[in-house]
């Protein structure tokens, strides 16, 4: 019971901030430029590729072994 309340209270503040982040976008009179445009994209594009490679070197530490205990049992 009590987990299915803090779903519901986090949801709800979850769509209340959606809302609002809505509202407040929605009220402004600013417009992106290309430029602008041109920043964000590229910056999303390294982000992803920054954390896939960061993924991937975790995988190939993992399947290497580096990542076992060096101590004898």
């Amino acid at each position: 019971m009590k987990t299915w309340l803090l779903i519901g209270v986090l949801g709800a503040m979850l769509i209340g901030a959606i809302a609002l982040s809505a509202r407040l976008w929605m009220s402004m009179d600013n417009t992106v430029g290309g430029h602008g445009w041109a920043a964000l994209v590229i910056g999303a594009v390294l982000t992803f590729v920054v954390g896939a490679g960061l993924m991937a070197l975790v995988f190939f530490s993992s399947r290497r072994g580096y990542d076992e205990d060096d101590r004898e049992p």
